[in-house]
């Protein structure tokens, strides 16, 4: 069977902080990996909309060398056919399939029949490029993931998921800081998990849950395809009402105690909402250098998964 990435705990932990070393030497040095996927192509299926995912992963393939194939599902047979069935299909064509689906269970049946890697590009459940790309900037920053403090406030989604577990991989102390979960991304097993490690904690005062926070972390707290639409319009309005204790602003900041503390978003943010338009562009937020960094942890990524590195 291929080596998947549907989560973050489908690979090992070593495995997972030797890609991270990896991409990080790849970002100083990208020349020696430039044709290390040639005559290799990858197939990027799209469910749902995205920027960064769409040409991180694009721009990558082409700087290693290889190609990039683009589909958003509406224009493939997957709404017809067997999604497995499609995923054995598009196999025999490529060297590796990414996927953004909105279901979780749909990227696993396109997994079940593919004969290649699939990487999660995202779904309901879990975003675990991101993850991998989160805590390779956190590395790039502090030199260092052992023992720093990572505070994920606002709600339990399908990013916290991914970066509670990456940040455990790499040794960080990972605070869950989040008054209520969004159903889809409720995953017992992990919490399990999660729950059963001294590095990991679930604190929903956000006052205590910030102080020593080497790093904050925030995400949307409405999925981008309800955040426009009226028929979303009261749960919208009752998240909001929910969640502004919890906003990522200044106040969050200073109440960490160091001035060292970085901000992080995985993008793209909702200003007011989440994070408050000051602390997206503050001095320590380092939200648009975790998003650039998504090219080199997607490279390194793929070539661990094709056997290259």
């Amino acid at each position: 069977m291929p080596q998947h990435f549907i989560k973050v705990r489908d690979i090992p932990a070593d495995a997972f902080n030797f890609i991270i070393d990896r991409a990080i030497e790849i970002k100083r040095d990208p020349d020696p990996w430039r044709e290390s996927l040639k005559n290799h192509t990858l197939a990027m299926i799209f469910q749902k909309t995205s920027t960064r995912t769409r040409f991180s992963f694009e721009a990558g393939m082409t700087e290693l060398g290889g190609h990039a194939i683009f589909a958003q599902t509406q224009h493939t047979q997957m709404g017809i056919a067997d999604i497995a069935d499609e995923g054995k299909v598009i196999s025999r064509y490529v060297s590796l399939i990414m996927a953004r689906m909105l279901y979780n269970s749909e990227l696993v049946a396109l997994a079940q029949g593919s004969e290649v890697p699939v990487i999660n590009g995202c779904d309901d459940r879990y975003h675990p490029a991101q993850a991998l790309t989160d805590l390779m900037t956190i590395k790039e920053k502090f030199g260092r993931t052992e023992g720093l403090k990572i505070v994920y406030l606002g709600v339990a989604n399908n990013v916290s998921n991914s970066l509670s577990m990456a940040s455990i991989y790499a040794g960080a102390h990972f605070t869950l800081c989040a008054p209520e979960f969004d159903p889809p991304a409720i995953d017992e097993e992990q919490l399990e998990i999660l729950r059963s490690s001294p590095l990991y904690e679930e604190n929903p005062d956000p006052v205590e849950a910030v102080k020593g926070a080497d790093v904050l972390y925030t995400d949307t707290w409405i999925n981008m395809e309800h955040f426009n639409n009226p028929e979303y319009a009261d749960e919208k309005l009752r998240r909001y009402q929910t969640f502004m204790p919890y906003q990522l602003n200044e106040e969050k900041l200073e109440m960490t105690g160091k001035d060292t503390t970085v901000v992080m978003h995985c993008l793209p943010a909702h200003k007011g909402f989440e994070v408050s338009d000051t602390v997206l562009y503050h001095p320590n937020s380092i939200i648009f250098d975790q998003a650039e960094n998504r090219l080199h942890a997607q490279k390194a990524l793929m070539l661990w998964l094709l056997g290259k590195l």
